[in-house]
């Protein structure tokens, strides 16, 4: 039997219900580190059933949408599976709701499924919304209550996976019940921004931290919330770190750290991660222009966050990012090694290799003394020669 017919007999084995969330599995693990040989017929016949307008993110059906309305601006799309201070997965969404609606509340929320959809049918948007509100409510309180015993925590993680492998999805559960704790405050702080700010400069970092500083006052817990809102509006996604560094007496590391908002370096750090998730699928696509674009942007962050915080390369936060420089470098390593030396390679290019960050990183690594510093500039020196 051949290939496809085994999978379309393996795949008619399955619930719809089954299928689609197979297909979501294997969409995460497409944009994770994780390789699947043989998935990519797997995922073109569910494609084929389940995205019929092309695209390749999971649609969620009209109840879940209006439900997870308030997260929206802190969904994040392909992000691995790390930290991700003050964002959610979007694809945990799909196993959270299974849960919701067939473990959590199966009777309210099947109520609510029909009375959303009778609404929507008629076009009555207003109060779609409420409705959805309501549930959320009813949601947060009994989420307080199944996730506050240590017995119900341990239940929920089981019930979780089985629908989802993903190693987030109790994390992005408990981040869903902060923000629907701070929906409204959420949404006004959000109001309260400016659609985007293309320049950080001293008298915006110190108006943004008035208004967290407001927001925080009610709200603790859920600032790395409002953190990420602002996050979204920068321009130059590595200058959310000046809310410490401002915050600071020095630049040392450890005054950095001990700021109120020090979490917005491990939150630069984060965007790092899903900055290589992203050069990995471009490179597997052969991308090589969007590839380079992510490049400018990863070393124009690495060499920002190397000195503008004194000592950083000695810190927790220094360790994570020479980790997070070491695979980036494998990546390009590896891509740049598939051509003959004597063959220009976009990534080598001049403009690249004109990049504040790349001779940054070999002048602070010079500085700093360290034993990197023969290894990074002969790699450097492989990247960029073959312009």
């Amino acid at each position: 039997m051949a290939l496809a017919d085994r999978i379309q007999e393996f795949l008619q084995r399955l619930t719809p219900l089954t299928r689609n969330c197979l297909l979501t599995e294997l969409e995460r693990l497409e944009i994770s580190e994780a390789e699947l040989p043989g998935s990519a017929e797997l995922l073109a016949k569910l494609r084929a059933e389940f995205r019929k307008d092309g695209s390749t993110q999971n649609r969620a059906s009209n109840a879940s949408r209006y439900f997870f309305a308030p997260l929206e601006p802190l969904l994040v799309d392909g992000a691995p599976e790390h930290a991700n201070s003050g964002r959610i997965l979007r694809g945990s969404l799909a196993a959270i709701w299974e849960w919701i609606s067939r473990d959590l509340l199966p009777t309210m929320a099947r109520d609510y499924i029909k009375k959303i959809e009778e609404l929507i049918a008629t076009n009555n948007q207003k109060e779609a919304k409420q409705v959805a509100a309501t549930f959320q409510t009813k949601v947060m309180k009994y989420l307080e209550s199944t996730l506050g015993s240590p017995d119900g925590a341990n239940q929920t993680r089981i019930k979780l996976a089985t629908y989802t492998a993903s190693r987030v999805a109790y994390d992005d559960l408990t981040k869903i019940l902060s923000v629907l704790r701070a929906r409204d405050a959420l949404a006004k702080f959000d109001e309260t921004l400016p659609p985007a700010i293309q320049k950080f400069d001293d008298a915006k970092v110190a108006k943004i931290t008035r208004l967290l500083h407001a927001f925080g006052k009610a709200h603790a817990e859920e600032i790395p919330f409002a953190l990420a809102l602002v996050a979204k509006r920068l321009k130059t996604p590595w200058h959310l770190i000046r809310l410490a560094t401002k915050a600071a007496p020095s630049k040392n590391v450890a005054d950095v750290a001990a700021t109120p908002y020090a979490i917005v370096v491990s939150m630069v750090l984060d965007r790092l991660e899903d900055g290589r998730a992203a050069l990995r699928v471009a490179l597997k696509n052969n991308r090589v222009l969007v590839a380079k674009e992510l490049l400018t942007e990863i070393y124009d962050t690495e060499y920002a966050l190397q000195v503008r915080i004194d000592g950083f390369g000695q810190s927790d936060w220094g360790s994570r990012l020479d980790h997070l420089m070491n695979s980036i470098a494998a990546l390009v390593e590896a891509e740049v090694a598939r051509f003959p030396d004597n063959v220009g390679h976009v990534l080598g290019s001049r403009s690249l290799r004109s990049h504040n960050s790349l001779a940054g990183r070999l002048t602070y690594l010079a500085f700093k003394g360290r034993d990197a510093v023969s290894d990074g500039a002969a790699y450097c020196k492989k990247l960029v020669g073959a312009s």
